[in-house]
C-alpha cells in the first residue's frame, strides 16, 4: 500500500464501499491483509514461500507483492528475547514462520520456541486479526506421551497450551510426529501436511516394478509406506525396532516378502542420529539381498552422527540417493553431499496459505505438486 493511501486511511473516515474497494485492489480477504512474517530462523523458508506465492499470483494473471516482515526477534545482552514490529499490523492476516530447530544458526529449540511465542503475542497485542503459526518441523511433538515407567510430562501438550495462550489461532506443520497433536491444540485448527505427494512424485519412476519394495524403518512409518506401496502397485515391508537407550535404535527383523526384490525405498519422518536408518539399511543389504537403496525423509536434523552414517551407507551399503526437505534449515555439510537432494516446501506451503487466507479448505491442496530442488 502506498504511503499516501495509508495516510488517507489513518486520517479519513472509512466507508463500507471504500473498504470493499481496498479489498479488491490488494491481496486481502475477509481475514485481513496478508502478511508473511518470520522470526530469524524462519526467514529463509518464509522468503521461498513468499516468492512462490507471488509466482502463483503472476501465473493467475495478478501482479502483486506479498507484504513481508522479517527477522522480528533479537536478544538483549542478558540473553532475553525481544520482538519488535516495524510496521502497523492492525487488521492483518499473519502467517508467522519459525524454524524451531535451526542447526545452521546455533540457536536452540527452546530459544526459537520462546521467540515464536513472543512474536505471536506481539502480533495479537498490536491488532492482527489472525496469527497462523507455520512451524514445518514441530519440535516437542515427539514428547506426546510419557515414556513407559518414567516420570515425564506430556510436553507436546504444554507447548500447544503456551502457543494458544500467546494468541495462536491456527497451526501449519509438515508431517508432524503424531496425530495426537490435533487434540493438544483443542479448537485451534492444525494442518498437518502429509509427505505422501512429495514421495509419490519423487519415486514415480519405480511404479509397477516387481523388483521394488517400500520399507518402513519402524511402526510409525507403516501407514505412509502402505499408501505409497498402493500408489505404485509395489509391495511393502516394516522393520521391528526397539530403543535400548534414548536416541539409540536396534532393528531385530524386517517383515515382508523380499523374493525377487533388489530395490528398496525407505521412507521415514525424521533422521536424528541416523541410527534407525543405518540399522534398517544394513539389514536390507546384508540379509535381504537389496542392491539399491533410496531414502526419503521429511525432516533431517543435520546431526554429525547422521552425516557420518549416511556417508557410510552411501559408500558401503548401496544407498544411492537420499531426499530430504527444508523443513529444517540444512547445514552446509549436508548440502554438499552429492547423493542428498533437498526439496523445498515453498510450493505446498504457499498453496496452503492461499487456501487459509481465503477461507477455503486445505484438503487435497498438496496433491500432485512438484517443486524444484532447493537452489
Amino acid at each position: 500500500m502506498a504511503a499516501d493511501e495509508r495516510d488517507s486511511e489513518s486520517a479519513g473516515f472509512l466507508t463500507p464501499d471504500g473498504h470493499l474497494e481496498a479489498h479488491h485492489r490488494g491481496v486481502e480477504s475477509a481475514r485481513g491483509r496478508l502478511l508473511i512474517a518470520s522470526c530469524r530462523s524462519g526467514t529463509a523458508l518464509a522468503r521461498r514461500v513468499a516468492s512462490r506465492y507471488e509466482e502463483l499470483l503472476s501465473e493467475a494473471g495478478m501482479e502483486s507483492n506479498v507484504q513481508r516482515m522479517e527477522n522480528i526477534d533479537f536478544q538483549f545482552s542478558d540473553s532475553e528475547t525481544c520482538v519488535r514490529l516495524d510496521e502497523d499490523v492492525n487488521g492483518h492476516d499473519v502467517f508467522l514462520f519459525q524454524a524451531l530447530y535451526d542447526p545452521a544458526s546455533g540457536r536452540s529449540v527452546d530459544e526459537n520456541y520462546v521467540a515464536f511465542l513472543i512474536a505471536t503475542r506481539a502480533f495479537r497485542e498490536w491488532g492482527a486479526t489472525h496469527v497462523t503459526g507455520v512451524l514445518p518441523y514441530l519440535a516437542y511433538a515427539r514428547q506426546d506421551k510419557p515414556t513407559a515407567f518414567e516420570r515425564e510430562p506430556t510436553t507436546a501438550e504444554l507447548m500447544a497450551e503456551l502457543s494458544i495462550e500467546a494468541g495462536l489461532d491456527r497451526l501449519v506443520a509438515w508431517d508432524p510426529h503424531t496425530g495426537r497433536i490435533h487434540g493438544f491444540y483443542g479448537s485451534v485448527p492444525v494442518d498437518g501436511l502429509s509427505p505422501l505427494p512429495l514421495f509419490t512424485t519423487e519415486y514415480r519412476r519405480f511404479e509397477g516394478r516387481d523388483d521394488v519394495i517400500v520399507v518402513a524403518p519402524d511402526a510409525g512409518a507403516s501407514k505412509l509406506i502402505t499408501r505409497v506401496g498402493r500408489a505404485f502397485s509395489v509391495s511393502s515391508a516394516i522393520a521391528s525396532k526397539h530403543r535400548p537407550r534414548a536416541e539409540e535404535a536396534e532393528v531385530s527383523e524386517i517383515m515382508g516378502d523380499f523374493e525377487g526384490k533388489r530395490i528398496a525405498i525407505v521412507l521415514d519422518d525424521m533422521i536424528n542420529t541416523g541410527g534407525t536408518i543405518e540399522a534398517t539399511v544394513t539389514r536390507l543389504v546384508e540379509e535381504k539381498g537389496i542392491e539399491e537403496v533410496y531414502l526419503g525423509v521429511s525432516h533431517n536434523l543435520c546431526s554429525r552422527r547422521a552425516l557420518d552414517r549416511l556417508c557410510n551407507l552411501h559408500a558401503e551399503y548401496q544407498l544411492r540417493e537420499a531426499v530430504v526437505t527444508d523443513s529444517v534449515p540444512q547445514t552446509e555439510p549436508f548440502r554438499k553431499l552429492p547423493f542428498i537432494t533437498v526439496r523445498s516446501l515453498g510450493d505446498p506451503i504457499a498453496r496452503v496459505i492461499n487456501r487459509i487466507h481465503y477461507n477455503r479448505s486445505v484438503t487435497g491442496v498438496l496433491m500432485g505438486y512438484v517443486d524444484a530442488a532447493e537452489g
